[in-house]
């Protein structure tokens, strides 16, 4: 197994700063609030709110007119050069939300995802599992995560990780609707199929409340 460390960090950069500069890794860049222009060897891209760029170059980030607000996942090796706070931009600020270490397998090729997962209120997500771990972080509502025996209410901002071959139950508030944006590693043979399977065969062919959003992924190399 190859021992990695996957870390969500919220980035806030304010306009007018200098770029901040992310050196190489396999990472996921989710426009919260604001809007975020990317600077890459080949070209840049340009990000608006709920938009995400994935790639594995360095980059050089700007933020745009009104600054931005940035959910950063990263896939690292298990000892890092460093925990990827904007420490070196005056005026950025970094909160690291989440940081797990994973044992992937090596002998399989793997793709990042980011995608937006929607429910309306009192949806819920039935027992399940997916083909690979991710990061998960709440974006409006609320949403109780249900596995190995324990129970995790998670509001707006709040990250957990789900592993992905452990059983998952999600209910959602009946207040209002939940969102969360969601960051994970598949098995390449998933490009463009969903990965979740339901735990009671009795599960799959019911009506499912929830809705996705794929924004993109992208086949990564696992770090040495």
């Amino acid at each position: 197994m190859s021992p990695t460390v996957f870390r969500l960090i919220e980035d806030v950069l304010p306009p007018s700063l200098a770029p901040t500069y992310l050196a190489a890794a396999a990472r996921a860049l989710y426009v919260v609030e604001g809007s975020l222009t990317i600077e890459f060897e080949e070209g840049a891209a340009h990000q608006g709110a709920d938009s995400v760029w994935i790639g594995s170059e360095a980059v050089a980030c700007v933020a745009g007119p009104q600054g931005a607000r940035i959910w950063r996942w990263e896939l690292v090796g298990s000892h890092p050069a460093s925990d990827g706070l904007l420490r070196s931009n005056p005026g950025a600020q970094s909160t690291l939300k989440l940081a797990a270490p994973l044992d992937l397998d090596p002998d399989q090729r793997w793709l990042m995802r980011c995608d937006r997962v929607n429910f309306p209120a009192g949806g819920v997500a039935l027992t399940h599992v997916h083909q690979g771990p991710g990061i998960r972080c709440c974006l409006n509502g609320e949403i109780t995560i249900e596995t190995g025996g324990h129970r995790a209410v998670h509001g707006a901002g709040q990250a957990w990780l789900e592993i992905g071959h452990e059983p998952v139950l999600a209910p959602t508030t009946e207040r209002e609707p939940t969102s969360f944006i969601r960051c994970f590693l598949l098995p390449r043979a998933c490009k463009g199929k969903s990965s979740i399977r339901y735990v009671r065969a009795a599960d799959a062919s019911k009506p499912k409340s929830q809705t996705y959003l794929v924004f993109g992924e992208r086949y990564i190399e696992l770090p040495r």
